[in-house]
């Protein structure tokens, strides 16, 4: 619809002189060429930003471990602890399922294996300590849709299976080796040797699983590792002269039994107060800012309160053209917290429950894209987005509930990333709406 050059409506512009267009910055389509109509460009349209906080994400299913913790000077101490079951394809310590070949066997040491899966944030430059726990109850998923959530909580044992203090090398190393406990390996092994555990309902029954967090003194940052981690039983027999070893492995296939614990302290920051999901945070009192961040839920609802006012700019109108600029504030991002290179926008109602995800006149998915230029102060660095199609419909709306947009990271659950957005009234950040209004 929109392919004409800026050229094919200049004409229009010499006879509207109440008109205001930058050259180049849209074009409309042959329905509104006309030597009668008007093109008006308007900057002045109020525009309110907030945080909300989603009472809960799913994190199961996500095939991820996320473990790790950092302090955010905006967001407060994000902390990740993660919980997952294992299993494992075969039930014998021995290719013959013989108990004179059984006796044998002797424990060696067990360990667990977690391999990387190249995400991190925050600073890997420093030591992290990671502890094992062991889960005492089954993983039971909420019922309503089968899954865990950010906030779910399972009992574990105090006690901590094995430790390791590391410096995270998530790209280019494969794995972290955590010794784990040998009374705790001797008595799993000798559970396959007496043949005690000789399936799957077996095994979880002995061993639910595992949770594993990482000590708030010496994490500064937030790691991923991969579902083919692996607890691994190191055990050996001697067969005359030497010894043979093995090893047995346990893994978390299932994807449903993992999920990851994602919390947040935020009491010395400007978002303390936040308030519960069907509400938000008006940015006028954070700062003049709005907050996002995958994992902890936190989103920007953005609202245009006034749009049905431009249906009175004329008899007949339709806004052609939008587009709304979201400026990430000035050194609230750096290499530790980079900038992800694309927004969600998602249409939400006055409960800030998501409708849908935001759409074009082609149905096309609409993102807030980052446009980073080379400006050498770093004051053109912003999101854009283009709400032609959906200012129009909700300028046109007869219904007075109030919708608005949602902005989120593109990644929801499985990642810590964040971005902090300037709103109209931010000093150096400001949020701009550019809206073209054609009369015919």
């Amino acid at each position: 619809m929109y392919k004409f050059l800026f050229f094919m409506f200049l004409s229009i512009l010499m006879v509207s002189c109440d008109s205001d267009v930058d050259a180049g910055k849209f074009v409309v389509g042959s329905d509104y060429l006309s030597i009668k109509n008007k093109v008006i460009s308007i900057d002045t349209m109020t525009v309110t930003l907030s945080t909300i906080r989603l009472d809960s994400l799913v994190t199961s299913s996500e095939s991820r471990i996320l473990v790790g913790n950092y302090d955010d000077p905006l967001f407060g101490t994000i902390k990740a602890d993660s919980y997952f079951q294992v299993l494992t394809s075969s039930f014998n310590l021995y290719s013959q399922n013989s108990d004179t070949d059984a006796t044998g066997y002797v424990f060696d040491s067990i360990a667990m294996i977690m391999r990387y899966d190249d995400y991190y944030y925050a600073d890997t430059t420093k030591v992290q300590t990671l502890n094992v726990h062991r889960v005492l109850q089954k993983f039971k998923p909420n019922k309503e849709d089968n899954s865990f959530y950010n906030n779910s909580v399972l009992n574990y044992d105090n006690s901590i299976l094995g430790s390791i203090t590391y410096k995270p090398k998530p790209i280019g190393k494969d794995s972290i080796n955590i010794k784990l406990d040998n009374n705790f390996g001797l008595e799993l092994f000798n559970k396959f040797k007496n043949n005690e555990i000789s399936d799957e309902s077996d095994l979880t029954e002995y061993l639910k699983g595992f949770m594993i967090t990482s000590s708030n003194s010496s994490s500064s940052s937030v790691i991923g590792f991969n579902m083919s981690s692996t607890l691994r039983l190191y055990y050996s027999k001697v067969k005359g002269d030497t010894e043979e070893s093995y090893s047995k492995d346990f893994i978390p296939s299932n994807a449903a039994k993992q999920f990851n614990v994602i919390s947040s302290n935020r009491d010395d920051t400007l978002i303390k107060d936040l308030p519960s999901s069907n509400e938000s945070l008006p940015s006028v009192y954070s700062g003049n800012k709005g907050f996002v961040q995958s994992g902890t839920g936190l989103v920007c609802r953005i609202n245009f309160p006034n749009v049905k006012q431009l249906r009175y700019l004329a008899e007949k109108g339709a806004i052609v053209d939008a587009k709304l600029l979201l400026k990430p504030v000035k050194y609230s991002y750096s290499e530790l917290f980079p900038l992800p290179q694309t927004l969600g926008v998602y249409l939400v109602d006055n409960m800030n429950r998501i409708k849908s995800k935001l759409t074009n006149a082609n149905n096309e998915t609409v993102t807030a894209a980052l446009n980073r230029s080379d400006n050498e102060f770093g004051d053109d660095v912003q999101y854009e987005v283009l709400l032609g199609s959906y200012l129009q419909k909700e300028m046109l709306k007869e219904s007075d509930k109030k919708s608005g947009l949602l902005i989120t990271m593109p990644i929801l659950s499985k990642v810590v990333d964040r971005v902090v957005l300037g709103d109209q009234n931010n000093k150096e950040n400001k949020l701009k709406l550019q809206i073209y209004y054609i009369t015919y």
